[in-house]
């Protein structure tokens, strides 16, 4: 049984074979990749959607050499402490780095748990979809989740964009939120490199509508980068890419190797 629902008229979505169908017959096909397009247009005011391929690709790439595995590590040993139930969303899944590395811990742990993965990138989606089968998978964005109210055990989102009033609406009550967040001083040597002036994250004030935060863990430690294609896989796949001119772009561009801080803050609340 799918936790996903029709994105046109919010009735219950049943998966038969490579289609999703609901009881108004409105219709969805799996692409051959293995997961579902839910993003309906009006949900959207661009024509990329969200990440696109050179971001995709960068972070596939930077992650995967296992740059940010502290972080995941201590991800994935929150999802099998804390989980209680048999569903888990992951809202804002990306490439599937994070998906694929719960599902792995959640088999080592023998815990019966399914994980469903929503994206508003559709590049992003067709990566976790080759990487990650056991996943169920749909396009859609955080803010207009096609997915059931309180369907969902756990949802967890890492560096996604935060919709409190659809996290809440997903979640059953008692139902526990996992996010991760860049803290303070994260990337800060790579920022000092490109901006004359940088200035550090800001990290907002920790409460949330209608979650109360159980736990805070701060992961900080030194990333050192002795590739010039790893420096430019990770500044390609952060928000600064696109927020800097060419000239500053260009700073980075032959400097390499870099030392740069990765600072994370990773918070477990619960809905109430």
């Amino acid at each position: 049984m799918s936790i996903f629902i029709c994105p046109v008229c919010g009735e219950k979505l049943e998966k038969s074979g490579n289609t999703y169908l609901c009881s108004k017959r409105h219709c969805f096909d799996m692409a051959r990749s293995g997961y579902v397009n839910l993003l309906l247009s009006k949900h959207t005011g661009s024509t990329v959607h969200g990440d696109n391929k050179l971001m995709v690709q960068a972070r596939r790439n930077f992650l995967g050499k296992g740059y940010y595995e502290p972080l995941c590590t201590a991800l994935c040993d929150a999802v099998s402490e804390n989980i209680k139930g048999d569903t888990i969303l992951d809202a804002g899944c990306g490439e599937g780095y994070y998906t694929t590395a719960i599902i792995g811990k959640l088999h080592e742990q023998n815990i019966a748990a399914k994980v469903y993965g929503i994206d508003i990138s559709k590049t992003a989606v067709e990566y976790t979809a080759k990487r990650c089968r056991e996943a169920e998978l749909a396009v859609a964005s955080v803010f207009h989740i096609p997915v059931g109210d309180s369907s969902c055990d756990m949802l967890v989102t890492f560096f996604a964009p935060y919709c409190g009033e659809e996290f809440r609406r997903v979640l059953k009550d008692k139902g526990v939120m996992i996010m991760a967040i860049p803290s303070e001083n994260h990337l800060w040597e790579l920022k000092k490199v490109v901006y004359d002036t940088p200035y550090k994250n800001e990290v907002r004030p920790y409460d949330l509508d209608g979650f109360r935060l159980e736990k805070k863990q701060r992961i900080t430690y030194d990333i050192s980068l002795d590739s010039q294609q790893d420096i430019d896989a990770l500044f390609s796949m952060t928000p600064y890419y696109y927020r800097t001119g060419r000239e500053q772009q260009k700073r980075l561009a032959h400097i390499g190797s870099l030392c740069t801080k990765a600072d994370f803050e990773l918070l477990l609340y619960r809905k109430f």
